[in-house]
């Protein structure tokens, strides 16, 4: 049989299975004030969100595309269907969910994952949530993991006006005003004063269709003493026609709580994810990020967090694995505002076969925040000729008291390693691999394990015969 050896051989069978649109509704492609209500009317909002999605328009018709990261040229809103319904409601129960649906989420292991060893999961397909549970007894502890929708209904529908979209306000960017005119779908959780979730929730976005967007919200707040685990996965078929995604992610880590935010992003290459999440945390807070992106055409991806509270901390810990036509540009952002806070970002990436990859930080340290703490770390491999590492720092520090390091590498695999590792008896291909999969450790050991795995199975089949 045959040995894979190139990045396109990888077996992505999984990921690029498509359903066939069926009893769809969709929106014209486009992007006017008529699609903005229609949306709007589609999702019941009420009179507020629908004002703040027609605002979020004139806001998105009124800024400039980004023009200092990669090229977006082929991402043309004109083509883009920013709302697709398919031919389901959101249901509780597994079984009542369409077949064609529930085949693909099963073959991307949802259900597995849930009965396993999940508190909660939410599945959005296009731009619905299709399913949503959580667990009795994490329910019992006053836990609430919805769906955004509904909770703006319901008795949170003041919790959720006070808080959306006030991290990440659509005057941000372009493509945070984008997402305020048109989001749909994603998730709503709240964790009551001091109660621990021991057992991850998670949520899978999943975009079928063809030349459409998802613009899934996710909105957290981790009250004060909590603590919880939050994981989101995406994927999507490969298309020969461009996708978006402009999702949006607002957590809220109260005084003396903790919230780990784990996020794979394994997009097919006709996808342009440009993607926003933020975090504010109080005093003695903890928040902590985990990101994989291994997928994608182009990347604008750098979660921030505010670390509003005294002695309130953060950690970052990332991986980025370019192939070729990929041009990833990711990172991560801190703001220190407390006295004595402190925040780590520590990020690997991997580029082959013509692949870019560049790593953007951003420390920002105010006067206020006396003896804050903040370190960055940012590693890069290269694995031939063909690609690209670039690293681009960023740092304001206005305290006199504040203790900042800063290191970054960039390198290519030792020779000297991979004759070591030969001469030990083991084949030049897999000596590569392992190097790979030890450069990208101490990322992996904070993945949850069933995307460690996969990540390291990813390594393992991209290094066979890759480079000589």
């Amino acid at each position: 049989m045959e040995e894979k050896t190139y990045v396109e051989d990888v077996d992505r069978s999984i990921y690029d299975i498509k359903n066939e649109e069926t009893d769809v509704y969709k929106v014209s492609a486009g992007l006017t004030p008529e699609i903005v209500e229609k949306i709007s009317e589609e999702k019941n909002d009420p009179a507020w969100m629908r004002e703040f999605r027609l605002e979020s328009l004139k806001t998105y018709n009124n800024m400039r595309i980004p023009d200092w990261g990669p090229p977006i040229d082929g991402l043309d809103m004109d083509n883009i269907v920013t709302y697709v319904r398919p031919n389901t409601k959101m249901s509780a129960k597994w079984s009542d969910v369409p077949e064609d649906i529930k085949n693909t989420f099963e073959k991307l292991g949802i259900p597995q994952a849930e009965r396993a060893s999940l508190a909660g999961v939410g599945a959005q397909f296009d731009s619905e949530l299709v399913y949503h549970n959580v667990r009795k007894e994490v329910a019992d502890q006053g836990v609430i993991y919805t769906d955004l929708e509904s909770a703006m209904h319901g008795e949170y529908a003041d919790m959720i006006q006070s808080h959306f979209m006030k991290l990440v306000k659509p005057n941000d960017h372009k493509f945070a005003a984008l997402h305020g005119a048109v989001w749909s779908g994603g998730s709503f959780v709240y964790v009551p004063p001091g109660v621990t979730v021991e057992i991850p929730l998670q949520s899978y976005f999943r975009l079928n269709s063809p030349g459409a967007g998802q613009f899934e919200h996710t909105l957290i707040i981790v009250d004060e003493g909590a603590n919880l685990h939050f994981i989101e996965g995406c994927s999507a078929p490969k298309y020969n026609v461009a996708n978006l995604h402009a999702g949006c992610v607002e957590l809220f880590v109260g005084k003396g709580a903790k919230l780990r935010y784990s996020t794979i992003e394994n997009w097919s290459k006709n996808m342009y994810n440009l993607n926003t999440k933020r975090a504010i945390v109080e005093e003695d807070g903890v928040m902590e990020w985990v990101s994989g992106s291994f997928g994608s055409h182009v990347s604008y991806l750098y979660p921030m967090t505010i670390l509003k509270g005294a002695r309130s901390r953060m950690e970052f810990t990332g991986i980025t694995f370019a192939g070729k036509g990929q041009n990833l540009d990711t990172g991560a952002k801190v703001v220190h505002s407390g006295a004595e806070t402190s925040s780590y970002i520590n990020t690997k990436s991997i580029s082959k076969d013509g692949g870019i990859s560049t790593f953007r930080s951003s420390v920002n340290i105010a006067k206020s925040a006396a003896h804050a703490k903040a370190a960055v770390s940012c590693q890069s491999l290269m694995l031939d000729e063909k690609s690209r590492s670039d690293t681009i720092p960023a740092m304001d520090i206005r305290s006199a008291t504040a203790d900042v390091g800063h290191e970054a590498k960039i390198g290519k695999i030792s020779d000297d390693a991979v004759f070591y590792l030969m001469s030990r008896g083991v084949a030049e291909d897999d000596a590569r691999a392992m190097i790979v999969s030890g450069f990208a450790d101490n990322v992996s050991k904070e993945l949850p394990l069933e995307y460690a795995v996969e990540m390291n199975n990813l390594i393992r089949l991209e290094m066979k015969g890759s480079i000589g």
